[in-house]
């Protein structure tokens, strides 16, 4: 019982690529900054280690997949960017 979403799928030029890759990484990381503030206001005891540590991962994901279509600008004129959500629930019991 599973749920999939092409969230992207093409070819897009380098800087259409890098476009792309900073918006998306960029509303994850908002998503996180939004949730660690909820999560806070509710308790400012609260621990956001999780949140923090993900937000630091994506932010260095980010660096390096520019670092990357930059790296590889002057060989390559497209990027193939595929993007696929699963959504698969999970039994409360699992969790």
């Amino acid at each position: 019982n599973r749920k999939k979403v092409q969230l992207v799928k093409g070819v897009f030029t380098p800087s259409e690529t890098a476009d792309l890759v900073n918006n998306l990484i960029d509303e994850k990381i908002n998503f996180h900054k939004i949730q660690r503030l909820q999560r806070w206001e509710g308790n400012h005891n609260y621990d956001t280690g999780d949140l923090n540590s993900r937000i630091t991962e994506l932010e260095q994901e980010r660096e390096e997949t520019i670092a990357f279509i930059s790296k590889l600008r002057q060989s390559s004129t497209a990027y193939r960017v595929l993007g696929q959500l699963e959504i698969t629930p999970i039994e409360a019991e699992n969790q």
